[in-house]
């Protein structure tokens, strides 16, 4: 069953609509979209939003809009939910005072959406992890986002938060999206990773404190744990399926078990005790992106700094699978002197 925080914040919503917290808020909402019509007319009258938003969020009546959606790609569909400038302000004035609240609830080992984490922290992790030999268990949850449970969601959050105003924000976030009745995150907010990762710390805990396994980790909804034998391997696997449909209202699906020695694909790599490699996945990923990238710049359509914004991103991220010859054999078929690009 899952147990109440012994401290949880209040008072938090005058810190929220504090004026200087709303005009950081605007500044971390408009970095990257200057060039959008709404943020420039919200900075147009930067001190009357901020007025206007104090009081619609101290009312507890912010009048959330509407989502714009769209589909992408990379690598796999997802739906991604944009919503409008003025609630990204919103999103951001509550997660500047709420943040440090939702992270010091999670453990150490979950990666995802975290400052000083991320995929590096993450798979240095799962590499010392796998050098403890033995066997891995990897688990992913089946259509998270779509299917996190307001009503659980809600109630996590009330044993974290007593603020009454900034959990009736809360749920006011949640209603305005669903996948289906009661159910579902939008892809695209920063209020719906601090939610997903917080729904997610209930089964941190559990795995953690309940079932006691040391070698554990977790990067959103993908996570790893490894044991010394397969056995206890496969008990813990009934007992956080139990765990996450009972309490949790949410599906696995099906495991990758096998022993350390043999890798373990995660994030893109293939995890051994003795470092990364590239998935296959990832290498035909990145033959593809980079014949896009340069076909694009070759018929005119990036300029050389255009180019190199795109494919630095790419490069940095096959460097981490000791792939030097694979990087330098794509380069080199695309006529790009492999010399400039990588090292």
């Amino acid at each position: 069953m899952l147990t109440a925080d012994v401290k949880r914040a209040g008072s938090l919503i005058e810190s929220v609509v504090d004026a200087d917290n709303l005009r950081s808020a605007f500044s971390n909402a408009a970095k990257g979209r200057w060039a959008q019509v709404e943020a420039r007319a919200f900075a147009a009258d930067l001190d009357g939003e901020c007025v206007r938003m104090r009081r619609d969020l101290l009312s507890g009546a912010y009048p959330w809009g509407n989502y714009r959606q769209f589909l992408i790609r990379d690598p796999k569909p997802r739906l991604i939910s944009a919503a409008p400038f003025r609630d990204r302000v919103a999103h951001h004035a509550v997660i500047n005072v709420c943040g440090p609240y939702f992270e010091s609830y999670l453990i150490h080992d979950t990666y995802a959406c975290r400052k000083g984490k991320g995929l590096d922290g993450v798979l240095g992790r799962a590499v010392s992890f796998a050098r403890g030999g033995g066997w891995h268990l990897q688990l992913d949850i089946r259509k998270y986002f779509d299917s996190v449970d307001h009503d659980v969601l809600r109630r996590l959050l009330a044993r974290k938060f007593k603020d009454h105003v900034v959990l009736a924000h809360f749920a006011d976030i949640l209603g305005g999206y669903r996948t289906a009745p009661g159910r579902g995150l939008p892809i695209g907010n920063l209020t719906s990773q601090y939610f997903a990762n917080h729904y997610l710390g209930a089964l941190d805990h559990f795995i953690k404190e309940r079932l006691g396994c040391r070698r554990y980790l977790r990067y959103m909804d993908d996570f790893v744990l490894w044991a010394d034998d397969r056995a206890s391997l496969l008990g813990h696997r009934v007992e956080i399926a139990a765990f996450l449909e009972n309490e949790l209202r949410l599906d696995l699906k099906p495991e990758v078990m096998g022993r350390c020695d043999r890798g373990l694909t995660f994030c893109g790599y293939r995890v051994y005790p003795g470092g990364l490699r590239l998935s296959n996945r990832s290498r035909r990923r990145f033959r593809h992106l980079y014949r896009e990238a340069m076909d694009r710049a070759g018929s005119g359509g990036w300029t050389e700094t255009e180019l190199v914004r795109h494919v630095e991103p790419m490069l940095a991220f096959v460097r981490r699978g000791a792939s030097h010859a694979f990087r330098q054999r794509v380069l080199a078929a695309h006529g790009t002197d492999p010399e400039a690009r990588t090292g």
